[in-house]
């Protein structure tokens, strides 16, 4: 570790030198390694599915590398972290091998494994960390019963996991998006002073977020996959946990959950309750407005971050 090294260098200046490397080896790894990446056969019930056909997927895996070297160079780490750091990339891999198998994963074997994930969060977090929340409208802190806690510990992971997931549909959506959850959270913890550590460990992944979307912006050359997506997450879900205010997710990804979460609660009441909601609006929403509002790739991504933003400057208030 770079910082153990050179130990006179301050928090600041290794998060800057660990974004930078972390941004140059994202951006170097995507040139050269992206063309080797399986190829994309296109969404068949996705609006403008087909023009993604053909194209590199699974570049999630590349820049979890990227990010994964660059925090072991420069993160100064702990147990708790190094265990969350190994069940991102472990998230990257069951989503990679689902981009690079020839039939693609059932629903129900993906679930498992983020069921599995999500577990073992909920386990570690509660190993390291009391089980109390803050309310940030009343800044009033309530202990929730630890059963309770790992049930809704679990419940946020395996949502997280897959409200991002199905957002990434268009070039740019997800990735920005995430971005914009994180460094709210950044933001938050600066404002609250704590997390320092876990905060240089979020610039690195927001950095290599960053390194992709170079490669990704309409026209993109490429796709991050289920690798991606999946990983960032989990990521945002440990992030959000490690604030101490849990119930910041709804604010601080609200888009998120409202773009991929829609479609997986029309699909579970259709399919397990034969309830029928939404009929008329195509999930996720992102291929809604393309398709009935007639909005650009372009006006998807940023009227979509727009709200989110918005909404994140009155999370951060309601924190101050």
């Amino acid at each position: 570790m770079i910082n153990l090294l050179i130990s006179d260098l301050s928090t600041k200046h290794i998060t800057f030198f660990g974004a930078m490397v972390a941004f140059l080896l994202t951006c170097i790894l995507l040139a050269v390694a992206g063309k080797f990446l399986p190829r994309d056969q296109g969404r068949e019930f996705a609006h403008d599915g087909a023009k993604s056909a053909g194209k590199p997927r699974g570049a999630g895996f590349i820049f979890v590398i990227a990010f994964i070297v660059s925090t072991v160079a420069f993160a100064r780490l702990n147990n708790e972290l190094i265990i969350y750091i190994i069940l991102v990339a472990a998230a990257m891999m069951t989503g990679f091998l689902d981009d690079c198998a020839k039939t693609p994963w059932g629903e129900y074997k993906k679930a498992i494994f983020d069921l599995i994930i999500a577990i073992f969060v909920a386990i570690t977090f509660l190993n390291y960390n009391s089980n109390e929340i803050v309310l940030s409208v009343t800044n009033q802190t309530v202990t929730v019963p630890t059963w309770l806690f790992a049930i809704l510990t679990v419940i946020l992971v395996f949502a997280s996991i897959n409200v991002t997931n199905c957002a990434d549909g268009v070039d740019g959506l997800s990735g920005t998006l995430t971005i914009i959850s994180l460094m709210t959270i950044f933001v938050i913890n600066m404002v609250l002073k704590q997390s320092k550590d876990f905060n240089v460990i979020t610039v690195i992944f927001v950095v290599c977020i960053l390194g992709y979307l170079w490669f990704n912006a309409t026209p993109s050359m490429l796709m991050m996959g289920d690798a991606g997506s999946r990983a960032m997450g989990l990521f945002i879900a440990i992030a959000v946990l490690k604030t101490g205010r849990p119930l910041l997710y709804i604010p601080v990804a609200i888009v998120l959950i409202l773009d991929g979460g829609l479609g997986l609660v029309k699909v579970f009441l259709k399919r397990f309750l034969k309830i029928s909601i939404l009929k008329n609006t195509r999930t996720p929403l992102h291929d809604h407005v393309r398709k009935v509002k007639d909005w650009s790739n372009t006006q998807a991504v940023f009227r979509f971050a727009i709200i989110q933003i918005v909404v994140s400057a009155i999370a951060i208030y309601m924190v101050y």
